[in-house]
């Protein structure tokens, strides 16, 4: 091989692994008018018809979510339950087959290195749901932290997560599956056939804030396409509409839910992030436990804090800086949206932690204009 053609290669393979990868509806999405985007490493949907309309179809009737870019690693054997206790922050041995949990990884600084969800499938068996940006160093992190050996299966290329969201998801999944969706409470789980696929976890977690369900089934044995257009069908005429990245954001921004790199991050721990309730740190030895416990008992410099502008027209967006009545910058907007239900421009920043308190006045500066603003507690809207 010569050194010109060798180069070549090279940059050929570079151009190939840069690539997007594509979810097994890709097809579906273009053929429904999706917009696409390269998102943590994937081409996804970040709208079909239009924000504004997939979020309400999700806040009054249903939407679909495609959110087979995420992450899925499968943890099992006797050293599992002491592999999640050692690597992440909330107690692991809480939960009972059937239960999810909402938790969180640190760095040894207390800084975070991803938030996700545990599923306790079985005794010795557990499934980390994580963000899709944060696969491939959140696998590489759990695998170096593994003194205790737990079998670690990345299966992420093999599952499919879909994720039905609205007051009207449980009467339409009900009609292809004969687990009853009603006995299946928030952060609870079942293992059933859906639209003639056996195995499917079917768990009621989400991220709109809406009652809901996030499907996973292995695409090795289940036709992704199948349960889609079973969805679809029996959805449509319920109202339900097909729904991207751009509604999913601001679903997630009106119930005030954090989004890793941007309100939280390896420069955030959990505890200024408002994830103290996550934060078990009785359970035991675990990494950053010894950071967390030295910010809790000091108290934390400064605080994440959802805020609503007094200015409909006044929309915050990341990096504006926060201030206080008196003009001293205090913090900066890590999320901001105008919101689709209620009309007022939301967000969410990090403050000194003396003006975190509900109903405290502040500005934030939009563009070169100081606009007021005062802290709320999220969610932002009435559910």
């Amino acid at each position: 091989m010569t050194p010109a053609f060798f180069l070549y290669w090279k940059d050929i393979t570079n151009l190939f692994l840069k690539m997007p990868k594509r979810t097994p509806f890709f097809d579906v999405h273009r053929q429904a008018g999706a917009k696409m985007i390269d998102f943590g490493g994937f081409e996804m949907p970040v709208h079909y018809t239009g924000i504004r309309r997939e979020h309400q179809a999700v806040r009054e009737h249903a939407g679909i979510f495609d959110v087979s870019h995420m992450g899925e690693f499968f943890i099992s054997g006797d050293k599992a339950e002491a592999l999640l206790q050692h690597i992440t922050v909330n107690d692991v041995s809480k939960l009972v087959p059937g239960k999810a949990q909402y938790n969180a990884m640190c760095y040894p600084d207390g800084g975070i290195v991803d938030d996700l969800i545990v599923y306790k499938l079985a005794d010795d068996r557990f499934m980390m749901v994580v963000n899709a940006s944060n696969r491939e160093k959140d696998l590489e992190w759990v695998m170096n932290n593994n003194p205790m050996n737990a079998l670690v299966e990345d299966l992420s290329d093999e599952m499919c997560l879909l994720a039905v969201q609205g007051p009207k998801a449980e009467l339409i999944l009900q009609k292809i599956t004969g687990t009853p969706l009603s006995g299946i409470s928030f952060y609870t789980f079942a293992i059933g056939s859906l639209a003639g696929f056996d195995g499917v976890i079917i768990s009621a977690t989400g991220y709109t804030g809406e009652r809901g369900f996030e499907l996973y089934f292995d695409k090795r044995k289940a036709d992704p396409r199948a349960i889609w257009a079973a969805i679809m069908h029996y959805g449509v005429p319920e109202g339900l509409e097909p729904a991207g990245l751009g509604a999913r954001d601001t679903l997630r921004l009106e119930m005030g839910y954090a989004l890793y790199g941007n309100d939280i991050s390896q420069d955030t721990n959990t505890i200024e992030a408002g994830l103290g309730w996550i934060t078990k740190l009785t359970k035991g030895d675990f990494i950053g436990r010894e950071m967390l416990e030295k910010v809790k008992e000091a108290g934390p410099a400064r605080k994440l804090c959802g805020f609503v502008m007094a200015e409909d027209r006044a929309i915050p967006r990341q990096g504006y800086d926060i201030l206080s009545e008196s003009g001293d910058v205090i913090g900066a907007v890590t999320s901001g949206t105008q919101s689709i239900t209620s009309g007022a421009g939301v967000g969410m920043g990090y403050v000194k932690s003396e003006f975190s308190g509900e109903g405290t006045n502040i500005m934030i500066r939009v563009r070169n204009r100081d606009v007021p603003a005062a802290i709320k507690k999220p969610p932002f809207i009435r559910k």
